[in-house]
């Protein structure tokens, strides 16, 4: 028998000089660490916010000083025509968005027989929805343009119970499916679609939470923000071109 010939690969195409990435939720903690990596990268940012306009503008001068351009992005992600306006800002301000990191989120913990619908409503809508809305806004541009980057930020809540957040994993575990679904979408237009799921990182999300939490985490201590935005960075990066539908635990070990 002849042996088939190998399907020769087609060249990646590499990431646009005047790319902009979109990162929401970063004004402090994980999402302030990721838009000082990207733009390190060479990514322009968009340093999007919702209350934290203070921190946004000090994460935006603190990367114009190290050399690279950065924008802050404001407004209320909730709301039904936020992304696409935050994505047209941006792309004024900067430069072609085809790069999103979904990080902004919110918690409203609550026993399922005492969660109200206010408080489901406001989890998924901030968690969930605006993060579907915000990945609809940046694939018109990066299907287009034929490369494009989203990455994101779930939670090892999503696949593992954790008690009294019944509206927090069910946005985190949606997340996961909607990366993986979006993500076999758009595949052959070299758009990579991927998702991060740290566990318990030192931010002002997890203040209030018991640091008996820790007994948990085979590391036995809690993540840096720097870490998940490592992680966050490789995904977005020309590097991860290959990577695509898939979930990278930043977790220490809580979901081995």
């Amino acid at each position: 028998m002849t042996a088939e010939p190998a399907t020769e690969a087609k060249p990646v195409k590499l990431r646009p000089t005047d790319a902009t990435i979109l990162v929401t939720g970063a004004g402090a903690g994980i999402g302030a660490a990721t838009a000082r990596a990207l733009a390190d990268d060479g990514w322009l940012v968009a340093v999007g916010y919702g209350a934290n306009a203070d921190g946004a503008a000090e994460i935006v001068a603190e990367i114009e000083q190290a050399g690279g351009r950065a924008l802050p992005v404001g407004g209320d992600i909730g709301e039904p025509g936020a992304a696409e306006r935050l994505v047209a800002e941006a792309e004024a301000g900067l430069g072609s968005v085809l790069g999103l990191v979904n990080n902004a989120g919110v918690r409203a913990d609550n026993l399922a027989l005492s969660l109200t619908d206010d408080e489901w409503d406001q989890v998924i809508a901030t968690n969930l929805t605006a993060a579907f809305r915000l990945t609809r806004a940046v694939l018109k541009r990066s299907l287009r343009a034929r490369y494009g980057r989203i990455v994101n930020v779930a939670s090892v809540v999503g696949p593992r119970a954790n008690a009294g957040q019944a509206n927090y994993a069910a946005a985190k575990a949606g997340l996961i499916g909607m990366t993986k679904t979006v993500a076999v979408e758009v595949a052959r237009r070299n758009v990579t679609v991927n998702a991060v799921a740290p566990g318990f990182i030192d931010t002002a999300m997890t203040a209030d939470l018991p640091r008996e939490v820790l007994e948990a985490v085979p590391a036995r201590r809690p993540g840096r923000p720097e870490e998940v935005a490592d992680a966050i960075c490789f995904l977005a990066s020309d590097r991860a071109s290959y990577v695509t539908g898939s979930t990278l635990w930043v977790d220490g070990g809580m979901g081995a």
